[in-house]
């Protein structure tokens, strides 16, 4: 009888040499590190333990199973099994199954599974600096391929090496770089995601699997698409770090890349244009929109888009492509208002406003701080409520994600009393503000009040201009309209907002959020 092979938690079916091999499974592998794509069949690259216990064919507590190769397949869906969440693959060259042992004589297991090493073969002391890839360029890139009629299927494999030959050089590894693909044709396809493969060797291989699409190069449409749906956290996107597309353009796209690149700029992504055998004269006029690089790529400044005359001797591109990649600072497009900047929100507390009203007050609070990418590298959030006394509520520090923040807001207790706005300024501009005075963010106060102040407001309100802040001020019900004029930053009609009702709070917000991106970028100029 057969005696199985002792394996490791993380031994792959492409590891094992055999159609059919009995292996035993460790005990307690830590299920949350378990890769696995697909359900039932399962995708090569996944970890034959995971999928046994996905499957049911053991628990945890390890065992024998039997794996069975299968050819490849398209589209492993993700499914969760048994605490384990499968993964969605595109495709695979090939497969493998797991299904209980015939009872063959499992003692004679001889070795001990503790000390099977993986079936890799190597020494163990190489490969750990290999997997952690090129510290030195942190990056998340999509590189959106061009799959349409216009470059056919000979260039599509040329340009599909020279898609393999930058990944090699990017050092694609868990701390480096990490990427994923995207097919531009008729319809956008994401191909793999950034989570799917963090070493090299894999990512050649899922490129060299690519099939050619074909139909309209619709490039505008896919870099929409990639910049909205590639780049979420459960994707494998990672916080803090430059986000990329390279766009790949054989010749010009079939639709508008116009309203694109706006989008990309907004979620705060990196476009390069990699364009290869540009439109010649007599070409030009069927071109939709001449100018279609500058209007897609990040910055139009150059060092953004890309030449390249034909697919043909391409190898001495790679580098400088490489280099552009890996230049964190150049990187302009990764600031968007929604990560970059200090909201303070400074909260009238007086007794005119009464339960309800300050209610809705807090629901306006949260709908803009909902806007905005809070965490400790992110956007910050801080309150403070006054009367003729200040309250801090929270400070920019004391809690970084959002949940966190929008929970804080809601459990802000009103204090009811007299009215000190101008107090209240440079209590906060001082207090709250002073401390961030150095830091990358751009700062804003939104002042929230519905009567006369008490005090001057204008010195402590251009005090804080002075210091950097931007001051919005939304006045409700008696707020007298000098005041808020007074307190806005200039120019101050887009920065003073007033409502009747403390109804009408709701219909402001994206205002609000809409003024606070228009001051970053202008900043930004």
């Amino acid at each position: 009888s057969l005696a199985s092979t002792a394996i490791t938690c993380f031994t792959r079916g492409l590891d094992l040499r055999k159609d059919t091999e009995d292996v035993l499974c460790p005990a307690n592998c830590p299920l949350w590190q378990f890769y696995v794509f697909g359900d039932g069949v399962y995708a090569s690259l996944s970890s034959i333990c995971g999928a046994a216990i996905h499957r049911g064919v053991i628990t945890n507590a390890g065992g024998a199973v039997r794996v069975q190769t299968l050819p490849g397949q398209e589209n492993y869906p993700a499914v969760n099994a048994n605490g384990i969440q499968s993964q969605v693959l595109a495709r695979w060259a090939s497969s493998f199954s797991v299904t209980r042992t015939k009872n063959t004589a499992l003692e004679a297991v001889g070795r001990s599974v503790s000390t099977a090493r993986p079936s890799t073969g190597k020494r163990p002391k190489k490969p750990l600096d290999k997997k952690a890839g090129n510290k030195d360029c942190k990056a998340d890139i999509a590189f959106l391929i061009d799959g349409s009629y216009n470059i056919g299927q000979r260039r599509f494999n040329l340009q599909k090496n020279f898609v393999g030959k930058v990944a090699v050089m990017l050092g694609i590894g868990t701390e480096g770089p990490h990427v994923g693909v995207v097919q531009a044709s008729e319809h956008p396809k994401i191909e793999f995601y950034l989570k799917n493969f963090t070493a090299t060797k894999e990512v050649l291989f899922a490129i060299k699997e690519l099939a050619f699409r074909g139909g309209n190069s619709n490039t505008g449409k896919a870099l929409k698409h990639t910049a909205q749906k590639f780049f979420s956290l459960e994707n494998g996107a990672r916080k803090g770090i430059p986000k990329i597309i390279v766009v790949f353009l054989d010749g010009w796209p079939s639709d508008d890349i116009e309203e694109a690149g706006i989008v990309a700029r907004e979620f705060g992504v990196n476009v390069f244009i990699v364009s290869v055998a540009k439109p010649t004269t007599e070409e030009l006029g069927m071109v939709q929109d001449i100018g279609f690089v500058d209007k897609a790529v990040c910055r139009n400044n150059g060092f953004f888009s890309y030449q390249m005359p034909t697919w043909f001797g391409t190898t001495k591109y790679v580098k400088p492509l490489v280099q552009k990649l890996c230049s964190h600072e150049q990187m302009l497009c990764s600031k968007t208002c929604y990560n970059s900047v200090n909201i303070g929100f400074l909260i009238d507390g007086s007794s005119s406003i009464g339960d309800s009203n300050f209610r809705l007050v807090l629901e306006f609070i949260s709908n803009v701080a909902k806007a905005f990418e809070i965490s400790d590298i992110g956007s910050k959030i801080a309150a403070v409520q006054f009367t003729y006394d200040q309250r801090t509520e929270f400070s920019f520090t004391d809690y970084t994600t959002k949940e966190k923040v929008l929970s804080a807001i809601r459990n802000i207790r009103y204090m009811s009393g007299g009215t000190a706005t101008g107090d209240a300024i440079s209590f906060t501009t001082r207090n709250v503000f002073g401390p961030m005075k150095d830091g990358p963010n751009k700062n804003f106060l939104v002042v929230l009040t519905d009567g006369q102040s008490y005090d001057d407001v204008r010195g402590p309100a251009t005090a804080a201009q002075k210091a950097g802040i931007t001051v919005f001020s939304v006045g409700i019900a008696w707020a007298p309209l000098d005041d808020l004029k007074d307190m806005a930053s200039e120019p101050r009609e887009s920065h003073t907002f007033f409502t009747r009702e403390f109804t009408g709070l709701e219909q402001m917000v994206p205002d609000i959020i809409r003024g606070i991106c228009k001051d970053f970028l202008e900043s930004k100029q």
